[in-house]
């Protein structure tokens, strides 16, 4: 086996035309993978031929991205599970769309598109992190990722992240470099996630909530949204005419319905799963709360306050630069049951107007900054100006070429 370095070129010239998208994973309810089939969509009907490449069986989206014309392949890993002929398939997929961008996101999706660049051309190679701190979704460390991501930066032409707080962290850490490093945020479409009032009654209706006051909660049951210290704080209300939502699916299900019980939450807090239409949820509900210990730029924070929903969230990752305090709601500190309450009480004995007026704030807030167009066309900004300094400099990556002789 012999082993080349070649310079490559590119036959193209332009705006970059086709668009590879790599991603982890696709389920149901994931705030990143969410985002990047928007994105290809949104991409796809401004003339982008778009591929969506996930490293494990996609298990969500698939009509949508089916009924916008793009083409979903996957690598058929089995999740958790290291597998080095993925590099080759990728390789493969690679060499025969030939994509002018190889837009990769979340950890496992970054450091493949990394290491694929070694072995075929790729004119540029984007990677994202889509949250603040790269934890594995049982919670655990995150320090080798972070190594991973630093040994590996040279080989991405430009590393993006969601959020302030996300940058600064990446930065300290040396997981990214500044001067190749933006900020591009999540995006919403706030036509969509606004409040009908015929929707509202009509969705109260259906989930047979009365006048009783109506809080929600959105994400997966697991130990980084801290559900359970939510429970404690909702516990400690003095209003007890009050339901909370809790919408997501998770592993932690038994162990909060036990904690339910164990504090005498039943009738009070409802489990309602997974859910493919959020608006009845958003429109039901009299406010938004968020109890999370770590966070990038959660979808559901965004997708409240576009609805215009008054919020009580934590001070994390990049939570507050989505709802800023006493103007759209409350930010309290992460893992205090206490502080959580007295917000959420804060909230409930607002005049309806007061609530009001911070769902406004809110919206207004939200549609300056995460408009989906504004975002879509901060992506394409970045994919013409990475493109144009590709073809400037000839596409010499290195590639490293494997032939048997």
């Amino acid at each position: 086996m012999k082993i080349q370095f070649k310079k490559r070129t590119s036959a193209r010239s332009g705006r970059p035309c086709r668009i590879l998208m790599l991603i982890t994973s696709l389920v149901q309810g994931g705030g990143a993978e969410s985002q990047v089939v928007r994105l290809s969509i949104e991409l796809k009907s401004r003339g982008y031929d778009v591929m969506l490449v996930s490293l494990v069986s996609p298990l969500a989206h698939l009509d949508e991205l089916e009924q916008a014309q793009i083409r979903v392949h996957s690598l058929n890993m089995e999740p958790g599970v290291p597998d080095v002929r993925a590099v080759f398939t990728l390789r493969n997929t690679i060499r025969s769309f030939c994509p002018d961008i190889v837009h990769c996101h979340m950890f496992h999706a970054n450091l493949l598109g990394r290491v694929t660049r070694l072995l075929c051309r790729i004119p540029v190679l984007i990677c994202t992190a889509h949250s603040v701190r790269e934890n594995s979704r049982k919670g655990g460390p995150s320090w080798h990722r972070e190594m991973l991501y630093r040994v590996t930066n040279h080989m991405a032409d430009r590393t993006t992240t969601i959020c302030q707080a996300g940058y600064e962290r990446y930065v300290n850490v040396g997981a990214a470099s500044r001067e190749k490093f933006t900020v591009i945020p999540n995006g919403i479409d706030t036509d969509k996630f606004s409040r009908w009032s015929e929707r509202r009654s009509r969705a109260r209706h259906a989930l047979r909530l009365n006048d009783t006051f109506v809080w929600l909660a959105v994400g997966r049951l697991v130990v980084q949204k801290d559900y359970p210290t939510l429970l404690q704080a909702f516990e400690q209300l003095a209003n007890k005419k009050v339901t909370l939502l809790i919408v997501g699916s998770g592993p932690l299900k038994g162990a909060l319905l036990q904690r339910c019980a164990d504090l005498q939450l039943d009738g009070r807090v409802r489990f309602c799963g997974e859910s493919k239409d959020m608006l009845d949820f958003y429109n039901a509900a009299d406010a938004f709360v968020m109890s999370s210990q770590t966070e990038g730029l959660p979808m559901a924070a965004l997708e409240a306050t576009a609805t215009g929903l008054p919020c009580v969230v934590t001070n994390v990752g990049g939570i507050p630069e989505i709802v800023m305090d006493n103007v759209g709601g409350h930010v309290v500190s992460p893992g205090n049951p206490a502080e959580l309450a007295s917000a959420l009480q804060r909230v409930m004995q607002a005049s309806p107007e007061s609530r009001q007026a911070m769902g406004r704030a809110a919206r207004e807030h939200c549609r300056a900054n995460y408009h989906i167009e504004k975002i879509v066309q901060k992506w394409m900004d970045l994919y013409a100006e990475c493109y144009s300094f590709a073809q400037a400099r000839g596409n010499t990556w290195p590639a490293i070429e494997l032939s048997a002789h």
